[in-house]
């Protein structure tokens, strides 16, 4: 794993210079969060793309202030991609992550070659409970998020990168993105989305349940749907095999479709 900043935004990647006969997985991680998420795939999948793993701005090494919106988020991480220019960008995102992704693919149609939503929705509602925690007692909220984020049946241990991450944020940061989250509603857009898109979600996912995800599928033509078992909400670490076989699929059959890449702009 390489880790890289540009125009003060980090991230962690498989390979530097990104190679340009191979598509590029660009994992946005969810509120809170940042790049360790995606530990599972950013190596395990180098061989088959380029992988590239954002901190948002105002999480992990990324420097200035977080977002309060999905938009302002999206607009960000279209900065990256338009500046570093990888061959055939996959945005790739868990929960506020695949909320971006999503605005991605209906704001800046030309950028993405494809999408992959992870544990999300086309609309993100938050508790005002959860704010309220977030505000009064943030090591709480932290600890609460991570237990209910996974399925029963993983093993805790393997949530510790995300427990880490988000015990390491700034409150103000994570309660700007939850206030993102909430904001977030695109379900009268989906039709407009007309690139390949891949929907995975965790049979027991309690944050975001499944209704959201076939939600997704019936609304985004042509978008298949991969349902994890034994996974909650955090799936590439609580199932991260599994992810990383449906994810070389998606990008095999990309990679037929697409041998000579686009450049972006």
């Amino acid at each position: 794993m390489i880790f890289k900043e540009i125009d003060g935004l980090g991230f962690a990647t498989g390979r530097w210079p990104l190679d340009p006969e191979h598509p590029t997985l660009v994992f946005i991680h969810g509120s809170g969060g940042d790049h360790s998420l995606w530990e599972g795939q950013i190596d395990a999948l180098a061989a088959s793309a380029n992988t590239l793993a954002l901190d948002l701005p105002g999480h992990g090494a990324s420097r200035g202030p977080g977002r309060t919106s999905v938009p302002e988020y999206a607009a960000v991480v279209a900065g990256l991609l338009n500046n570093i220019q990888p061959p055939r960008p996959i945005p790739c995102g868990l929960s506020l992550g695949g909320a971006i992704v999503l605005q991605l693919l209906l704001d800046w149609p030309s950028l993405p070659a494809a999408g992959v939503l992870m544990g999300t929705g086309a609309r993100l509602r938050v508790r005002p409970a959860i704010l309220e925690t977030i505000d009064t007692d943030y090591a709480g909220f932290v600890d609460m998020l991570v237990r209910f984020s996974a399925s029963e049946k993983t093993d805790p241990q393997l949530l510790a990168p995300v427990q880490q991450s988000t015990a390491a944020c700034s409150p103000d940061v994570t309660a700007g993105d939850f206030k993102a989250c909430d904001g977030f509603d695109v379900m009268g857009r989906l039709t407009e989305i007309d690139k390949p898109v891949l929907v995975m979600s965790g049979a027991d996912d309690r944050l975001t349940p499944l209704k959201y995800s076939r939600y997704l599928e019936d609304h985004i033509r042509g978008s298949r749907r991969v349902q994890l078992q034994n996974a909650g909400h955090l799936v590439p670490i609580e199932q991260p095999s599994a992810v990383n076989e449906a994810l070389q699929v998606f990008v095999a059959g990309m990679s037929k479709t697409h041998k000579h890449p686009p450049r972006i702009g």
